[in-house]
């Protein structure tokens, strides 16, 4: 049985980590701020307002404006685009800029102080025309110019390497700009389990610190709060058998032995067991029902990002924000168009209650009720929604919808979409064994600090802060900030 995980969703796990890189570089120290890290917005050159004016990172005194034209005496015709550079503060620096709307995206570099052009021999049809008549074409600096984003790049390589450089690279970002500790667990660092002891329905969180998944993962704990990457759930056959549903539901002893022998990311795993009072609710049949149900599904690639933003402004590290998002998505519509349909055309358009709307056609609507991107990327996702290929699911949406099938969120189930859960909500929840003494018997067996959940699996201590104390609310975790380090949450956000 097994969650798809077909090449939609290694692109959108690509997409994905486009923007995590991104808030990933705002917080390196090899350049002077965040902000020269990343394309920072400068704002539209549009036909209706006076130039927009800024200061770059080479030239001091920069404006745009647009002017529309009909040059290639097409239906729609085109435009150009000035670009007014001077009060450069070195012969030798230059300024790159992108230029968006939601029907291309191009670029261009300045090193010398004039007026320069940016020409659009002709737009993409009326929806265009309108488009940038309207709200112009956006305007993106890359503050650090090429040798600083080459640079910067250099920097964020390690992470994503399967080296004891990239594993030690991911440590010292997370103790950095996380504040985790990474102390080291008396050896041997595999706990010999005893598996009667373990239940359906004990969650097993896991985290990875070395190699492509290990990479994304830290981007992905730094962004939401989460000290975990991955998550799985145990569970028990008619006949007694242990599984695990993760991507895959599979037996324990296959899955198992892969973490220990063939999982190169150095996985560290924790068992969470569930609390007595919770474990005698637990539904169990309609877990596996529910499990069932999603084999040969997608990955949650729909909609993952929207368990990330809940709110207008309070998910996005600075400087990212909705401009930045509509402008990768821009681009990954271009290089991708069928594959960017399935990543968030169909997420936004549920959000809009239309059907088959395209993202420009979707920026566009937005526009006309009089609303913004970032508003519409907060709109809570639903469970309910079924997209073209199925209900969509990430890790923690595919466990929690079997407690939620299972009655651990009754009696408000109705008002819970687990969709909108990180892996950080999730073990905040108050489902867990509080009591050291019922925990099972080789329950950090070998360790002298005793957790209150069992690491089965790793070198270093696992930490999960807040873990196992909060009740469940009715909306809980639709319109929560997450920006670090410090992750302030309102209460029930």
């Amino acid at each position: 049985m097994a969650v798809s995980s077909s090449s939609p969703a290694i692109i959108f796990a690509v997409t994905v980590l486009m923007l995590l890189t991104a808030t990933l570089l705002a917080a390196s120290n090899s350049l002077n701020s965040a902000v020269d890290l990343l394309p920072t917005y400068i704002g539209a050159a549009s036909i209706k307002n006076d130039a927009v004016e800024w200061k770059g990172a080479c030239f001091y005194e920069n404006k745009a404006w647009l002017e529309l034209n009909n040059k290639s005496g097409s239906e729609f015709g085109g435009g150009t685009l000035h670009i007014k550079v001077d009060k450069a503060h070195s012969w030798t620096c230059m300024d790159i800029y992108v230029f968006v709307t939601p029907y291309r995206v191009t670029w261009d570099w300045y090193f010398i102080s004039r007026e320069h052009t940016m020409e659009f021999s002709e737009w993409e049809g009326k929806a265009e025309y309108e488009y940038v008549k309207q709200k112009g074409v956006s305007i993106f600096l890359m503050e650090a110019g090429m040798v600083g984003t080459l640079r910067a790049l250099w920097d964020v390589f390690p992470l994503f390497t399967n080296t004891g450089w990239g594993e030690n690279s991911n440590i010292a970002f997370l103790e950095k700009h996380m504040g985790a500790n990474f102390y080291a667990r008396p050896q041997p660092w595999v706990t010999n389990i005893t598996t009667d002891e373990i239940h359906s329905g004990d969650m097993l969180a896991i985290s990875k610190i070395r190699g492509r998944w290990g990479g994304f993962e830290t981007l992905e704990k730094w962004v939401s709060g989460a000290y975990a990457g991955h998550t799985a759930v145990c569970l028990r056959d008619s006949d007694g058998k242990l599984w695990v549903g993760e991507s895959a539901v599979l037996p324990w002893e296959e899955w198992w032995e892969f973490e220990q022998t063939k999982d190169d990311a150095n996985p560290h795993i924790a068992l969470l067991p569930l609390h007595p009072d919770y474990r005698a609710r637990f539904n169990v049949t309609a877990a596996w029902e529910y499990a069932r149900s999603m084999d040969g599904k997608p990955y949650g690639y729909h909609n993952l990002i929207f368990s990330w933003i809940d709110t207008i402004s309070g998910n996005y590290p600075p400087p990212l924000d909705a401009h930045l998002v509509a402008s990768v998505m821009t681009v990954w519509s271009k290089i991708q168009p069928d594959y960017a349909a399935n990543m968030w055309n169909e997420a936004l358009n549920k959000r809009l209650g239309t059907e088959g709307l395209d993202l420009p056609d979707v920026l566009v609507e937005v526009e006309k009720r009089g609303s913004s991107f970032d508003e519409l990327l907060a709109v809570p996702e639903q469970d309910e929604w079924i997209y073209s290929d199925g209900k969509s699911t990430s890790c923690i949406a595919f466990i929690l919808e079997m407690y939620k099938e299972g009655g651990l969120f009754d009696p408000i189930s109705s008002s819970i979409q687990v969709t909108e859960f990180t892996i950080k909500d999730a073990y905040m929840l108050k489902f867990f064994e509080n009591n050291a003494s019922r925990l099972p018997t080789w329950c950090n067996d070998n360790d002298d600090v005793k957790l209150p959940y069992c690491q089965i699996l790793g070198k270093y201590r696992m930490e999960l802060p807040d873990y196992n104390t909060m009740e469940p609310y009715p909306h809980m975790n639709e319109h929560c900030p997450s920006l670090p380090p410090k992750y302030h949450r309102p209460k029930n956000c």
